[in-house]
């Protein structure tokens, strides 16, 4: 049975841990507020970039643009996965590697290589011990969301479907709900597929509509992974103040038991005293 001593030294013990989890909860509150106002506020963008891109690709031929252009057979895949860099969020990491693993193994049968391109260190520590695929580039440590990895990310992707070393991109990330939800997600990113417009131009435009998807398809890719790298943030930081509350009202419970047992062997403790004086004063 543990001593009094023990059971005060655990009892220090998770409150040390509550103050932690409590803190790191009130860290992720603010920034998934802020991580959600920027994803909230790219969506305008998002959807003009799509209406213009598909009113400019409705005018001309499928081949305008290298990367409209899809293979006849996808024989190499990139898969392009979004985590986090830091654990204690849950299950939010592994439901993104299983998504991936899941795509990766329906997709194997008609494939002849898989690149992983990890985007977070979680999924690229993952896949480098479990050897799942080629992982020609990674990047982690990317803190607050800027256009300017976005950028690096999508050109290098850009470039090897425009090398020829491989066939399709696709996007494994999160797409944020809510606080409480982060749903894992795939999506193409190359061959770019512009929507069907609801209407094809009928005006002139000033350059031309080659010239215009040469400027426009570029940045259509590269807003897609910006979008995907504020989404898992945003559900990087919720998963983490869901995961930090469920820990806080563990160690409050924790707490309250111990706190039982500590008065449960304190009362012990007391009765067997007064046993043994009661029991002393009747020998003498």
């Amino acid at each position: 049975m543990a001593t009094l001593r023990d059971i005060r030294t655990r009892i220090g013990s998770v409150k040390k841990t509550q103050k932690i989890t409590s803190a790191m909860k009130m860290v992720s509150t603010a920034k998934l507020a802020r991580a959600t106002h920027a994803m909230r506020a790219a969506r305008p963008y998002a959807e003009k970039i799509r209406e213009v891109l598909a009113a400019v690709a409705s005018g001309v031929e499928t081949d305008a643009h290298p990367l409209l252009s899809a293979r006849g057979k996808v024989r190499r895949l990139d898969v392009v996965l979004f985590t986090s860099d830091r654990g204690l969020c849950g299950a939010y990491n592994a439901n993104l590697i299983k998504h991936a693993q899941r795509l990766i193994a329906a997709r194997r049968p008609e494939l002849e290589s898989v690149a992983i391109v990890p985007v977070g260190r979680k999924g690229g520590d993952y896949f480098r011990r479990h050897s799942q695929g080629q992982i020609p580039r990674a990047w982690s440590g990317l803190g607050t969301v800027t256009p300017a990895p976005a950028s690096e990310i999508a050109k290098y992707l850009m470039q090897r479907y425009l090398d020829g070393e491989t066939d399709e991109v696709v996007l494994v990330y999160s797409k944020f709900k809510s606080a409480l939800t982060q749903t894992p997600g795939d999506e193409v990113l190359i061959p770019v597929t512009p929507e069907s417009a609801a209407q094809t131009l009928s005006y002139e435009t000033e350059p031309s509509p080659e010239q215009l998807l040469g400027i426009l398809v570029p940045r259509a890719v590269e807003f897609a992974v910006f979008r995907a790298l504020l989404e898992n943030q945003a559900g990087e930081h919720g998963a983490r103040m869901t995961a930090m509350e469920s820990a806080t009202s563990n160690t409050e419970e924790l707490v309250r038991t111990l706190t039982l047992d500590y008065n449960k062997a304190r009362q012990s403790a007391i009765t067997a005293e007064l046993v043994e004086i009661v029991g002393g004063a009747e020998v003498l």
